[in-house]
């Protein structure tokens, strides 16, 4: 079993991720404000690499299942910084679907351990609903 040692570099990934997930949500609420949204997509990509490291990132990006999700996330990525917003958002969230939809059985799990939040996700019909689709990829 590999253990995940929490260093800075790693803690300032995480809180640049966090912040560009925050970022992509004032985005959306302000009418996809280019600005934020920008903002949000580089900060969320810059946490990853910081966080994984730049050759996990790279290889994850990169295999062979992740390519539809890669380049969708990537021409998304570039249209939101050109100026389109929506229809960037449209393929970026497409893409982020596509790429990590292998991780959301682990963050159901950890939802599940957050004290108020977690009451939420251990209820029947949303466990029922996680568990249907545990170990599924999205068919793409």
């Amino acid at each position: 079993m590999v253990s995940f040692e929490m260093n800075d570099r790693k803690k300032i990934g995480l809180g640049l991720t966090g912040f560009g997930i925050l970022f992509s949500i004032l985005g959306v609420l302000f009418f996809f404000d280019k600005g934020l949204l920008a903002m949000g997509n580089i900060l969320f990509v810059s946490g990853v690499m910081l966080t994984i490291g730049l050759k996990s990132t790279v290889q994850f990006f990169t295999k062979r299942r992740n390519y539809k999700g890669t380049i969708s996330f990537s021409i998304g990525f570039f249209l939101v910084l050109i100026g389109w917003p929506v229809v960037g958002m449209i393929l970026e969230s497409y893409g982020f679907i596509v790429l990590f939809s292998g991780f959301w059985p682990t963050l159901a799990v950890f939802l599940q351990r957050i004290p108020v939040l977690g009451w939420l996700f251990q209820q029947p019909f949303v466990t029922a609903f996680l568990d249907r689709y545990r170990g599924r990829r999205v068919p793409v």
